[in-house]
């Protein structure tokens, strides 16, 4: 096994800070859970088609290995998923096994699959900008009813923190694959949280604004 050196210091994000202001109140807290890419999963299983006729078992098994860190998939979905593609002539069955148990169907990608694999690959994703989120809800609410938006703010930090824990933790331990999932997850909790410590310093305004 190889050493992995020092421990690196902790970063901008993980350490306490504290700010001014009767409404911020934030406390130095440990990190939660992963949270998992959304993904297409017809268009992944599709894709893997492209290598060749596959049984629904061999795609859980691959796509768990490439995508499922988190969150392997049930073979419910598999199979719905694939009689639904079927439906819709994106792929077709290739061949069905019998022998000892169930019959196992085979299944390859048509032409039209590869098309809708390679539309779905050009076209980018969705940015998802967030406005009017939930957590801005919660503290005008939380204004408006006489309770502590601060608290508010100083609890949703706590789980960003928790999380980011973890993920810092799981990208020092794992492949390639696993320090990009974790880096797109950690730019994200990231822009959050500076978006926390801004908000929390703008409190005192903010009340001004929303006060009945």
């Amino acid at each position: 096994m190889t050493s992995r050196g020092p421990a690196p210091e902790s970063p901008p994000w993980a350490r306490p800070r504290a700010h001014g202001g009767r409404h911020s109140r934030y406390t130095h807290q440990v990190y939660t859970p992963c949270t998992v890419l959304r993904m297409s999963i017809g268009h992944t299983l599709l894709g893997l088609l492209e290598s060749g006729p596959r049984h629904g078992y061999d795609l859980k098994r691959t796509f768990d290995e490439k995508f499922g860190h988190d969150r392997p998939l049930h073979y419910g979905q598999v199979y719905s998923t694939m009689s639904r593609l079927l439906k819709n002539g994106l792929v077709e069955v290739d061949g069905v096994e019998t022998g000892g148990g169930p019959e196992r169907k085979r299944y390859a990608i048509t032409d039209a699959g590869v098309t809708d694999v390679a539309t779905w690959l050009a076209q980018p994703e969705k940015p998802e900008p967030y406005l009017q989120s939930t957590l801005y809800t919660k503290v005008v609410l939380a204004m408006l009813t006489g309770r502590s938006a601060a608290d508010v703010l100083d609890a949703q930090r706590s789980e960003h923190l928790r999380l980011m824990r973890i993920l810092t933790d799981r990208k020092r331990r794992g492949d390639l694959a696993d320090q990009l999932i974790c880096d797109h997850a950690l730019f994200h909790l990231e822009a959050d949280l500076r978006w926390l410590e801004l908000t929390a310093a703008r409190l005192d305004k903010l009340a001004e604004v929303v006060a009945p």
